[in-house]
């Protein structure tokens, strides 16, 4: 479904990490993601995504920007 078009530099950041119940240092980056599955469509179909991994435990969350 998603194909990474485009990523920024990431970035450390503290943030409420759900897993470790408590704030932690994250690794912050932003993807533009592809988000149609036609060939035609792709490159008008790409959408900001902020991806966060914990520095502590690992985990990975992304959420779509045009929702934050």
């Amino acid at each position: 479904m998603s194909a990474m078009a485009a990523t920024s530099p990431r970035q450390t950041m503290a943030e409420w990490c759900p897993t470790c119940e408590a704030e932690t240092d994250h690794e912050v980056s932003i993807e533009l993601r592809t988000e149609s599955t036609k060939a035609e469509n792709a490159r008008y179909s790409r959408e900001p995504y902020r991806i966060t991994r914990c520095l502590r435990c690992d985990e990975r969350r992304s959420q779509r920007m045009n929702n934050a």
